[in-house]
Formats: structure tokens, C-alpha cells, sequence
């Protein structure tokens, strides 16, 4: 099954993303990410979108717990959906 997890970051977290990003995208790299990237404000990352392979919404969850981004507390709030590919 697709997930969406769909991230936000805390306000004023813009070097804690930067200083975390390496370690980010090799995340992503070396697990099932259908699709990934940043949501922008004036320009300026701010929270991130991807979508996953996965089991179950636990697994997503926990795909989701171990994303370095999340380890820095980077987030202020984290959805995860059940996400159907309709397009592209």
C-alpha cells in the first residue's frame, strides 16, 4: 500500500532541517519512497511530503518515527494517509 506523510516543520526550525538534511535523504534513499520533497514558504523549506511502500499504517508510522527529520524533532505535526497513485 501507498502512504502520504505529509510534515510540518516547527516554527523557526529552518537550520535544524538544514543541518539534518544529509542524513535525510539518505533516509529516503534506502527505503521504499515512491516520491519525496520539501513544501515551500516564501521560498524556504518547510515541511516535507512523502510517499511510501508500505505493509501497514504502523509500518508507515514507524517508517515515519525513524526519518532522521522526526529523531530531530524537527516537526511541529506528522499526518500519515492511506494514498491511492490515481495519475503519473
Amino acid at each position: 500500500m501507498l502512504y502520504a506523510v505529509i510534515c510540518r516543520d516547527k516554527p523557526g526550525a529552518l537550520q535544524l532541517r538544514l543541518d539534518t538534511r544529509e542524513r535525510h535523504v539518505a533516509y529516503l534513499k534506502s527505503t521504499p519512497v515512491v516520491l519525496a520533497g520539501p513544501f515551500l514558504e516564501n521560498g524556504e523549506m518547510c515541511g516535507s511530503l512523502v510517499v511510501i511502500e508500505a505493509e501497514s499504517l504502523r509500518a508507515a508510522q514507524d517508517w515515519a518515527t525513524n526519518d532522521p527529520y522526526a529523531q530531530a524533532g524537527l516537526f511541529e505535526r506528522v499526518e500519515i494517509s492511506e494514498w491511492k497513485r490515481v495519475i503519473g
